[in-house]
C-alpha cells in the first residue's frame, strides 16, 4: 500500500509538470493569468511533496489531516475548473481529481492509524 501511495504522490508531481507546460503554451502571452496558473502549479508541487513526506518513514497524524484537507480542497478546484470549460469529464480534471482523492484517502488512513 505504502508503494501505491508513493507512486500517487509522483503522479501528482507530474501533474504539476503537465499543468505548468499547458499554462506556459496557454497563458504564455498573458502574465497576469500566467501567474496564477504558475500559483497552482506551485500549490500542486508543496501538495504533491507533503504528500511524499507523509507516505514517508514515520506516520504523522497532523501532517496526514493537512494532505487529507489539502488533497480534498484540490479535489474540488479540479472539479471547479471542469465546470468552467464545460466538461467536468474533461481528462485534464478528471485525472487531477481522481489522484487528489486517492491521495486524500491514504492520508485519512495514516491519520487514523498513526500515533499522535
Amino acid at each position: 500500500m505504502k508503494t501505491l501511495d508513493r507512486v500517487f504522490g509522483c503522479l501528482m508531481v507530474l501533474g504539476g509538470i503537465g499543468h505548468t507546460l499547458g499554462s506556459l503554451k496557454v497563458y504564455g502571452k498573458e502574465p497576469m493569468t500566467l501567474l496564477w496558473a504558475l500559483s497552482a502549479s506551485l500549490a500542486v508541487f508543496l501538495l504533491a511533496a507533503l504528500n511524499l513526506l507523509r507516505s514517508g518513514a514515520n506516520p504523522d497524524r497532523r501532517l496526514a489531516w493537512i494532505c487529507a484537507i489539502g488533497c480534498l480542497v484540490w479535489v474540488g478546484f479540479a472539479i471547479r475548473f471542469g465546470v468552467l470549460i464545460g466538461n467536468v469529464f474533461d481528462f485534464r480534471p478528471l485525472l487531477n481529481a481522481v489522484i487528489a482523492l486517492v491521495l486524500a484517502i491514504f492520508s485519512v488512513r495514516t491519520a487514523l492509524s498513526a500515533e499522535s
